[in-house]
């Protein structure tokens, strides 16, 4: 029998602190079990730090499975719990699905664009 190997997943994860509220987390490749531990600590520290605008830009994930939407609801419970407000900005279809499938397109606020999600979590 000849062993398989698997390529490591792409992941990549950039930080942007816009102001002293407002802080976008940018994702590119795949979020799953392997990649999602670092986006988790990320978003906490921001939370923690007192971000309480939050802006998840999720537009060049090709891939996320139970894990990435796990952590993305305990961002969501944490921001929430500082009355702070967290947006999704996500385009990409099979993403979206994932969200439409386990009915959590109801529970964040979805937009196709960061600068979308930016108007939705700073006030006017």
């Amino acid at each position: 029998m000849v062993p398989v190997s698997f390529a490591p997943p792409h992941f990549e994860l950039w930080e942007e602190s816009v102001d002293e509220r407002t802080h976008v987390i940018s994702v590119r490749g795949e979020l799953h079990v392997s990649t999602a531990p670092e986006f988790a600590q990320r978003l906490e520290a921001a939370i923690s730090g007192g971000k309480t605008a939050v802006v998840i830009d999720l537009c060049e994930v090709q891939f996320m499975d139970s894990t990435g939407l796990g952590v993305l609801l305990s961002g969501l419970r944490n921001v929430t719990r500082r009355q702070g407000h967290l947006a999704l900005a996500c385009a990409n279809p099979t993403v979206l699905r994932l969200f439409e499938i386990t009915r959590l397109s109801e529970t964040f606020d979805i937009v196709a664009t960061r600068a979308q999600a930016l108007r939705r979590v700073r006030p006017a």
